[in-house]
């Protein structure tokens, strides 16, 4: 997919993707009276812009403390000099772990930045300490607890 495939988007496609950040469920009705467009229009904008790749998917968010998830960290994961012939290796098995909710390559002092869940304290220690120090390749895991969450996840600005 072309990159301009994803970032050519009129005005109606915008105040769509802003309409549907802040309600994924929005029935095609809603959204026309909130674009001022009819409802076909709409489904095919959208439907467009899923083909696209401008729309990745759909989800729920939900409250991690809900399902027991009382932790929330912020993960630094080094790779040793000699394993960068094992990167895909090392992010084939990063994906696979269900409590990272994102990893980036990152640049600076760190080859990754996790986002991760645990239950408790001692829950992220034993997973940092049994599974991500594990990996082959891995040579440092530093982690940063987050205290509170001032601003949760949020829409992209469509402007």
């Amino acid at each position: 997919m072309d990159k301009s495939d994803k970032t050519d988007l009129d005005a109606l496609d915008r105040r769509l993707l802003a309409h549907l950040q802040r309600d994924g469920r929005a029935s095609n009705v809603e959204m026309s009276a909130a674009v001022h467009l009819s409802a076909p229009q709409c489904f095919r904008r959208v439907k467009a812009l899923e083909e696209r790749g401008v729309i990745r998917g759909y989800t729920a968010h939900v409250d991690r403390e809900a399902l027991g998830y009382g932790v929330m960290a912020y993960v630094s994961v080094d790779l040793g000099p000699e394993q960068f012939g094992r990167v895909r290796e090392v992010e084939q098995i990063l994906r696979s772990f269900p409590q990272i909710l994102e990893c980036h390559t990152v640049s600076g002092d760190s080859d990754y930045l996790l986002k991760v869940v645990a239950r408790d304290l001692k829950n992220l220690s034993q997973f940092l300490t049994d599974r991500l120090m594990q990996i082959p390749g891995v040579a440092n895991v530093r982690s940063m607890i987050c205290l509170e969450e001032i601003k949760p996840s949020a829409p992209l600005p469509v402007d």
